[in-house]
């Protein structure tokens, strides 16, 4: 039997599917403890885009969490992320930038590095895995699944080679991000990653949008790989992982070894559920089994963006309509993998498709830089309509006649931003609009722990406080809390 190690993803992919990325540091210290206990490989804990979430909609400075945080776990690895050649949104950025991004996380306590690229640009991919080594960050560059007629088993075994022939990978993570892969193909596809990584550890990252991924955690297992990604029941399943609760015990259950303290998970479980119905977040739920979904291949939180898009414009019964032509686009763009940020520029196209009543009578920015070359090579061919429609304006001539996006140096960066900026607020400025920034900082309080009112551990009690006739002042204490009324 074997022994098998867990990654938390409860406080990055989990609440990145199901509370847009809105999860405050205090919120995290507040089950600190119970999580840094437990005994988990490594907790993935951010990425670049929550740092932009919590800028422009917590007001709260993401460097100073990220500190707080990282005191607190004094046993874990604490994990980050990266685009090879993006860091926020979908545009492509500077390699300069995305140097500094690696080499300030590391000064802040980040140990391990997932490394993102659904082109699956090997060479790029390489290249971050060096800064981060160089850095002293653990390097983990993932192999993203899709069904496709380009994605066949001589596409992935190709990756996987390189990877393995580069030499500096710490494990591969294998992802299924639209949690699209059944079990007949996991067993394949799992097996043959397995034989050409040799010794190499495989990571298992599968989403549960089409109630398929715990399966194939025991097929992966059954396959040789021996690390799962989860999250707490509270922020698991659907769009999100499977539960960290069920996957120990399916584990046990089939007689290995968990290399994890469970005992405090119900507590973490609690306290996220508790925040959740109090922040009007979503619960992580099971779902059914979609052929719709399989087809579309979207992640969870594009529905949610494309829903929330179509509804601005009184149009939200024409959701139907765009997941289908969702699924024409993507063929016509070369088949790219339906994650960050291609799933985003497929699904826009899409809708813009519908809406206008038009398809391709706008085609965006970033579009038009993917059909240049500038993310990297679109894995199949690109439709030759499509490339004629993106040729037939100016700003697609200019686009499509450039060899590739900016390359600023530092530099020239602090040139413009403010020779005097630290590190870490030139990135911010770099890379979140400067009202933001700005109001962020004016609005930067303490970081401290976030309890939910509710719960059996939280600060009900604290309504009975505020509602008591009392005298002229009151003062109550219960654990970490106090609370001091004067009237």
């Amino acid at each position: 039997m074997a022994r098998i190690e867990l990654v938390d993803q409860t406080l990055r992919d989990g609440q990145q599917s199901l509370w847009g990325m809105r999860m405050r540091a205090g919120h995290i210290l507040a089950v600190a403890d119970a999580i840094d206990g437990a005994g988990y490989r490594v907790v993935d804990l951010t990425g670049s885009s929550i740092f932009e979430v919590l800028v422009r909609f917590r007001r709260e400075d993401p460097w100073k969490g990220l500190d707080a945080i990282r005191a607190a776990f004094t046993r874990s690895t604490l994990r980050a992320g990266t685009r090879t050649n993006g860091v926020v949104g979908m545009n492509v950025t500077p390699d300069s930038v995305i140097e500094l991004w690696i080499r300030t996380l590391a000064r802040h306590g980040i140990g391990s590095l997932w490394i993102f690229d659904c082109l699956h640009d090997v060479g790029q991919m390489l290249h971050v895995a060096k800064i981060a080594r160089d850095a002293g960050l653990k390097p983990s560059p993932q192999i993203n699944f899709s069904e496709s007629p380009v994605h066949t088993d001589e596409y992935y075994a190709g990756i996987v080679r390189q990877m393995v022939a580069g030499g500096v990978a710490e494990t591969i993570i294998l992802g299924d991000e639209a949690g699209v892969m059944g079990p007949e193909r996991a067993r394949r596809w799992i097996r043959l990653m397995h034989e050409h990584a040799g010794d190499l550890p495989l990571e298992l990252h599968f989403h549960n949008r089409t109630a398929m991924a715990n399966l194939n955690h025991i097929i992966g297992v059954e396959e040789g790989a021996r690390i799962l990604h989860t999250a707490v029941s509270t922020l698991a399943n659907g769009v999100s992982m499977p539960s960290t609760e069920v996957t120990i015990d399916n584990m046990r259950r089939l007689g290995h070894e968990v290399a994890i303290d469970d005992s405090r998970i119900p507590e973490v479980a609690e306290h996220f559920g508790a925040l959740a119905d109090e922040e009007g977040f979503q619960r992580g739920a099971p779902v059914e089994y979609s052929v719709a979904a399989i087809q579309q291949q979207f992640p969870g939180g594009m529905m949610g963006t494309l829903r929330a898009q179509l509804e601005q414009v009184g149009m939200e019964d024409r959701l139907p309509a765009v997941l289908e032509e969702a699924i024409r686009v993507r063929a016509e763009m070369g088949w790219p993998i339906m994650a960050t940020p291609f799933s985003q520029l497929v699904g826009i196209q899409a809708l813009l498709n519908v809406v206008q009543g038009e398809r391709y009578r706008t085609i965006p920015d970033e579009n038009l830089m993917y059909l240049a070359g500038w993310y990297g090579t679109p894995p199949g061919e690109v439709d030759q309509e499509l490339l004629d429609r993106a040729a037939a304006t100016e700003r697609g001539r200019t686009i499509l006649a450039t060899d590739g996006a900016p390359q600023p140096t530092l530099q020239e960066i602090r040139r413009q931003y403010g020779e005097h900026l630290s590190d870490e607020e030139l990135l911010l400025r770099f890379l979140i609009p400067g009202p933001d920034v700005d109001a962020m900082y004016a609005a930067s309080s303490p970081i401290e722990p976030i309890y939910p009112l509710g719960g059996a551990n939280g600060l009900a009690w604290l309504k009975d406080v505020l509602s008591t006739p009392a005298g002229r002042s009151v003062s109550v204490r219960r654990g970490p809390v106090s609370v001091s009324l004067r009237r």
